[in-house]
């Protein structure tokens, strides 16, 4: 085992001292030591919940004869993060939770890894270490939270909250209204209701194979999910006892059962920059470029918030992942899980599938997946659209660029109505090295929305966007602004063409006048100069590689 590192030989009699200290009995020397990475945290509901889990992983991994030790990462919560000064920090808190696990399971010789994860940027993370490390690992998602109620109505957290702002700006609603979404949005504990970041995340790492059957929607607070920590905690004695590992379960089959199930529920534009960390963490090639061709034949079979109706808790009882796996058919490859079974297996254990929620291919909502990859002359190494996000008006649109150099110009703009009708929104200088950290648009865009816009007003950024956006809203812009990618280039009045079915961006100046603004542009001075946020610029790739760090 990798703990005898620290545990045999007489040698080792300092280190065994200090884990008798921690009250490791005897017979405790003998077993695998299990890390159970938790980033329970008092301050996101989605984590409030994970002390139960903890208590029925660590139950799992005692009877199934190993010793737990449980150890905390930190998390964020995009929507508190949003706006302000706090989104800087997200994407970046990806990075910190990889090393974080490495760190701590290198240097105490960890044989397995339990991960106790649900939001945006924790779920990757802990993936991300997980293939880095190549040690028995398993994640558990601590699941989604149910949907509010009022006056029988469904609430849910983008929607009614974020959307509602918009609302309530343009005199749709009322004040009392906005307090009523305010206070029954988000009922308890669970990550957003929605196929969001952190939903979608959890949907495609049982989709991979790293966290058992049912984990990624079973909602938060459910018995199943206690059962499911402790199942967990049992199998990750065994997957240690038969070093079963990340990359056994990582393949390319693996990442592309995960693209085709992300593409078919239509789900968040940031797990493209997830799965390409995830698969550079694991040794697999996996391009930009795969997603649009497989979205070219995945249709898109769920219509989930913030696009449809239904919602997380839904799905689940449509049938989860298992039963999207199975309505792709063979579009899906054989690959094996943590849990023993194939995902054919898996498969063929499905009894159940709700055609109201799961739609069978032959009645897709699109004939395409929910994510599109556009090129062009503004984004010559890829953009990212979640296309069934936006309506039919929009899916080829021509309009007027109105240019800002970051988040806050764009919202003083759009609620000082400042923004109109026709007018392509471009925000600039929000990439990974620009913000830095690559922050979310979810407030500009939400904002669009809840003012009726979002048939008439098109926006593009290098920086990205929630999960919960929606509309015609491109992100991933590559070369970003701050390394004098294209999009640095753009004037007001210019005109831009998005035509999402081409796959197109285009900005409908001449080359030679672009040459002319590339000559006398110079990069601003970085927003953020102190901190480990300068460092983080300094060392960030691109969003078309995934932006993880240069080694």
């Amino acid at each position: 085992m990798r703990s005898d590192r620290m545990k045999k030989g007489f040698e080792r009699t300092p280190h065994r001292a200090l884990l008798y200290a921690t009250g490791v009995p005897k017979s405790g020397m003998r077993k695998p030591f299990i890390g159970v990475a938790t980033s329970f945290t008092d301050l996101i509901p989605g984590h409030i919940g994970m002390r139960d889990l903890e208590r029925f992983i660590e139950k799992g991994v005692h009877t199934a004869g190993g010793y737990p030790f449980l150890f905390g990462v930190p998390g964020i919560c995009d929507g508190m993060a949003m706006g302000h000064r706090g989104m800087h920090y997200s994407l970046p808190s990806r990075e910190l939770i990889a090393d974080l696990i490495e760190s701590v399971a290198e240097a105490h010789s960890l044989d397995g890894l339990v991960l106790l994860t649900n939001c945006d940027k924790i779920t990757p993370g802990m993936l991300m270490a997980s293939a880095r490390l190549n040690i028995p690992s398993i994640v558990v998602t601590a699941g989604p939270m149910m949907t509010g109620r009022n006056k029988g109505e469904k609430l849910s957290f983008i929607r009614n909250t974020f959307e509602a702002t918009g609302k309530y700006k343009s005199g749709e609603i009322s004040k009392d209204e906005l307090q009523t979404c305010e206070q029954g949005a988000c009922p308890g504990a669970g990550s957003c209701q929605g196929l969001y970041t952190a939903n979608t995340m959890a949907s495609l790492t049982e989709a991979m194979g790293m966290s058992l059957p049912g984990c990624g929607t079973t909602p938060a607070v459910m018995s199943d999910k206690r059962r499911i920590a402790y199942d967990s905690g049992e199998c990750i004695v065994e997957l240690v006892k038969k070093q079963i590992l990340p990359r056994d379960i990582l393949t390319r089959a693996a990442f592309e059962n995960a693209i085709r199930v992300d593409l078919a529920l239509g789900g968040s534009s940031n797990t493209v920059l997830h799965l390409l960390s995830i698969a550079h963490e694991a040794g697999v090639k996996l391009p930009l470029d795969l997603f649009n061709k497989l979205s070219l034949t995945t249709p898109h079979i769920a219509s989930l918030e913030p696009v449809g109706p239904y919602y997380m808790e839904d799905l689940h009882w449509a049938g989860g992942i298992p039963a999207v796996l199975k309505r792709l058919g063979t579009k899906i490859k054989d690959n094996p899980t943590l849990s023993g079974k194939t995902i054919k297996k898996i498969v063929s254990e499905v009894k159940y599938i709700d055609e109201d929620v799961l739609r069978p291919m032959s009645k897709a909502h699109h004939k395409e997946g929910g994510i599109a990859v556009l090129n062009g002359n503004i984004a010559p190494l890829g953009s990212v659209v979640k296309q069934s996000g936006v309506s039919d008006k929009m899916m080829h649109f021509i309009g007027k660029a109105r240019v800002f150099d970051s988040e806050e110009a764009t919202m003083r703009a759009i609620t000082g109505g400042k923004v109109k009708k026709g007018e392509v929104v471009v925000i600039r200088y929000e990439g990974p090295k620009g913000g830095p950290g690559m922050r979310e648009m979810l407030a500009p865009t939400a904002m669009l929305i809840g003012m009726g816009l979002g048939d008439s007003v098109a926006l593009i950024t290098d920086g990205r966007f929630s999960g919960g956006t929606r509309g015609p809203c491109i992100g991933h812009i590559s070369p970003e602004a701050m390394e004098g990618g294209p999009i640095a280039l753009i004037k007001n009045g210019d005109s831009i063409e998005i035509d999402i079915a081409k796959r197109k961006i285009e900005l409908k100046v001449s080359e030679k006048e672009l040459e002319e603004r590339r000559k006398k542009w110079k990069a601003p001075k970085p927003k953020i100069t102190t901190g480990w946020l300068a460092r983080y610029a300094k060392a960030v790739t691109s969003a078309n590689t995934g932006a993880v760090l240069k080694a």
